[in-house]
């Protein structure tokens, strides 16, 4: 990266919500709460998960990843603007929003084709649930996982590698919250072609290749559960999909919304409001959907608490009632 010695910037400074400068203090109570609902509700998934023994299947495995996948996703993005709302001077090092920057899109890249697991998950578990057993098994779960959480790694280390040879030689102010491609690459003082290129190409694999997968994924569920016969076997098939939908449809809808704009209508404002969404308010969401359209998630939770509360000592269940 021999680009790097040529830069004359050493920190950035993250403009954040200048729009809504009066209101940072709101803002900041209103993104904690969030954050800590966040964690909480992803800790618990994973919690049930782990210790019911009901859960302990292909669908409740690639969950509970998510879920801690989420947990990471968030600790990349909000600690920072968190810090931000409230600090006078809102910087961030070069060498912090260069792990910032690999981490977003690392987990980004995994996010992606997790999601796309979990849709041909159901696609087996619906399309062929006689050989389920035998192709979805813990081996092949945990052997996908890892494939998984590797393919992240180099998307991001080229990703920053390309960005961060370009040299910073002037204005050092990032119009976004945290240190976002697109708005990196304004503050570039150089030609930025071959990393546009290189974007466009990871766009396409990254992104557009696990939506591919998913789309023919529940094109076969679809046709598979409309050939069934009985009314509860289609409710059943359907709302096991549900929840991952709604979460496919939130992530890549947020997600592609944001980058697909062409650079005239390219509006910041915007931009930070679409990358809130997926960054911030989608990993909240995402918990609350699966606790609340799963069946087998509720009966987990009553299950968990009703053991839990089984092994309160009489005394203390005594003077509680």
């Amino acid at each position: 990266m021999s680009g790097v010695n040529k830069t004359m910037v050493t920190e950035f400074i993250l403009l954040g919500f200048p729009s809504l400068a009066q209101f940072q203090l709101l803002l900041f109570v209103v993104l904690l709460l969030i954050y800590m609902v966040t964690l909480l509700g992803n800790i618990l998934i994973i919690l049930i998960t782990m210790v019911d023994a009901a859960l302990h299947s292909p669908m409740y495995f690639f969950l509970r990843n998510l879920s801690f996948l989420e947990m990471c996703f968030t600790l990349v993005i909000v600690p920072q603007l968190l810090s931000n709302l409230l600090a006078e001077k809102k910087s961030i090092s070069f060498l912090g929003c260069m792990a910032q920057t690999s981490f977003f899109v690392t987990l980004g890249t995994v996010e992606c084709y997790l999601l796309a697991a979990m849709a041909y998950d159901r696609y087996v578990a619906i399309c062929n649930p006689l050989r389920y057993g035998n192709i979805m098994n813990r081996r092949v779960c945990i052997q996908v996982m890892v494939a998984l959480w590797f393919s992240g790694i180099p998307v991001g280390t080229v990703q920053i590698t390309l960005l961060f040879s370009l040299p910073f030689c002037g204005p050092n102010k990032v119009n976004h919250f945290f240190c976002d491609g697109p708005a990196m690459l304004e503050l570039v003082c150089a030609d930025t072609s071959l990393f546009e290129t290189y974007s466009l190409t990871v766009t396409v694999i990254v992104i557009m290749s696990p939506f591919v997968l998913i789309l023919v994924s529940y094109t076969c569920i679809l046709h598979t559960v409309l050939k069934m016969k009985s009314a509860a076997g289609r409710h059943k098939a359907f709302s096991t999909c549900s929840s991952h939908l709604i979460v496919v449809t939130l992530w890549y809808g947020t997600g592609i919304l944001a980058y697909s704009q062409p650079k005239s209508d390219y509006s910041p404002d915007i931009k930070k409001l679409l990358s809130l969404s997926y960054t911030v308010i989608a990993p909240t969401l995402n918990p609350i959907i699966y606790s609340l359209r799963n069946r087998e998630m509720k009966e987990a939770l009553w299950r968990t608490l009703w053991r839990k509360t089984a092994k309160t000592p009489s005394f203390i269940t005594h003077v509680l009632l």
